[in-house]
């Protein structure tokens, strides 16, 4: 057994004073909610008085279980949340990951002038108001507005972008004549997991999901993109012109040497991008409420309007933790499958 260095103790005692305010802090401000958060999920708490308090019905899993085993509205309105934001980011995950790649590749490139107002200009969006933005974007896509102007001119109606609660993969099968989404087959609208069928499943993004997907990926890119362009930087020069001298072509420089050494930002940018679109919330807020017919309507937003407009705190907090447990989950997916893997 090796002795103690002489000093160690008071080191230690140092360190965990100068850490004791932090520690503090965060007991106070995150742990000590998240437990409160906790409680009363397993509560019927309506938001009058203490949720602490003797009077307050104790329910335990029931708020769980109603999202996931017992038929209703409630677990209705939960799968169906989860489907929307399933879409949504399995499609804006690796459009806004690929889009900031892109850019920050030529914002880098060294023949490249007026880098600086092109790094501005891609990052604008993101350090603007989402609301702002969100408003914005409403007036573009209205029934009159530039977007179907614009189609206009080259002979298309244009959609009521928001008020359209079809889904694009419905829309796609049928005007490939696969199905014909008026009259499903039967095979598909029976049955279903979770209480929804496989025909809401599939349905796809509807034309107003669509819409926000398209702002939320130009508003995130410029964010990816300077994380993207900072890895680009660090890149060695000299590794990419020796894989050129030895006759690698630009793509293979790129596929070989460059994108590896940006596999720690390629895992920090898709574990931002998972958590944030599993997030989504004030787009939703501000641009839709949900609507139409529950094709925008998200975890979160539904966690928001189950708690402070339907006054059930406890399912609506059940429901942000279950959201909590989907992202941590997919978390630890996504980094077991981008891990750094040993030749045998």
């Amino acid at each position: 057994m090796t002795a103690r260095r002489p000093g160690a103790a008071r080191e230690v005692l140092a360190g965990w004073l100068f850490v004791a305010p932090v520690v503090v802090i965060l007991g106070l401000f995150m742990l000590a909610p998240i437990l409160m958060a906790m409680w009363v999920s397993l509560t019927d708490w309506n938001g009058q008085g203490s949720p602490f308090r003797a009077g307050v019905p104790f329910v335990g899993v029931d708020n769980y279980t109603r999202l996931f085993t017992e038929d209703g509205l409630a677990r209705q309105d939960f799968m169906t949340s989860v489907r929307n934001n399933v879409y949504y980011v399995a499609i804006v995950v690796p459009v806004q990951t690929v889009l900031a790649l892109g850019l920050a590749l030529i914002v880098n490139a060294r023949l490249l002038k007026g880098k600086a107002f092109f790094r501005a200009a891609f990052f604008f969006p993101s350090v603007t108001s989402s609301v702002a933005i969100s408003v914005v974007f409403l007036f573009v896509f209205a029934n009159s507005g530039a977007v179907n102007g614009l189609l206009a001119l080259f002979g298309v109606d244009g959609p009521q972008w928001f008020a359209d609660s079809r889904g694009v993969l419905h829309l796609a099968m049928g005007a490939v004549g696969l199905v014909d989404p008026a009259t499903p087959p039967d095979a598909l609208t029976s049955g279903g997991p979770f209480g929804l069928s496989w025909w809401e499943w599939l349905s796809g993004p509807s034309v107003a999901m669509t819409t926000i997907i398209m702002l939320v990926v130009w508003t995130t890119s410029g964010t990816f993109m300077l994380m993207f362009l900072a890895a680009l930087q660090d890149v060695p020069v000299s590794l990419e012109e020796a894989a050129m001298l030895d006759g690698a072509g630009r793509w293979n420089v790129f596929r070989h040497v460059t994108l590896p050494l940006l596999r720690p930002t390629m895992f920090l940018v898709l574990t931002l991008g998972l958590i944030a679109t599993w997030q989504v919330f004030d787009q939703v807020y501000v641009m839709s409420q949900g609507n139409p017919a529950k094709t925008t309507l998200t975890p979160a937003f539904l966690s928001y309007q189950t708690a402070f407009r339907n006054f059930e705190y406890g399912s609506g907090t059940a429901i942000s933790f279950v959201l909590f447990a989907i992202i941590v989950l997919l978390t630890l997916v996504q980094r077991w499958v981008m891990r750094e893997r040993r030749p045998a």
